[in-house]
């Protein structure tokens, strides 16, 4: 049953723009994404709570934005001023509703920077 499900990763030249998507189904609520490079571990990019309080990792503060559509169940993140190190795949983090935990991952999507 696939619960966290991400979307808009490809391909871009350094200096642009991608917007990625996390969409929640059931009780699931999407809480922020992470992220893995060859070699490296898993970091957080960003989070968002339900209230809409935001925490950025330090390497994408004032380039990465992170969102929430509560009707749809969604999370989003905008990023823009790519580098090529922001090349990883990209993953979505949540957890059950009501359950405090955030042990839910998505299948992830791939972000390539070209220089």
């Amino acid at each position: 049953q696939v619960q966290l499900v991400e979307s808009g990763g490809g391909l871009v030249q350094a200096g642009g723009s991608l917007r990625l998507s996390c969409a929640a189904s059931g009780s699931v609520v999407p809480m922020g994404w992470y992220r893995q490079a060859p070699g490296k571990q898993r970091e957080l990019v960003a989070d968002i709570t339900t209230g809409g309080r935001t925490n950025y990792g330090d390497s994408v503060k004032g380039r990465f934005t992170i969102s929430r559509d509560i009707a749809k169940n969604t999370v989003f993140l905008q990023m823009s001023s790519l580098k090529p190190e922001d090349t990883a795949v990209y993953y979505c983090n949540g957890g059950s509703y009501g359950s405090g935990k955030r042990d839910l991952w998505g299948q992830g999507t791939q972000v390539t920077v070209s220089s």
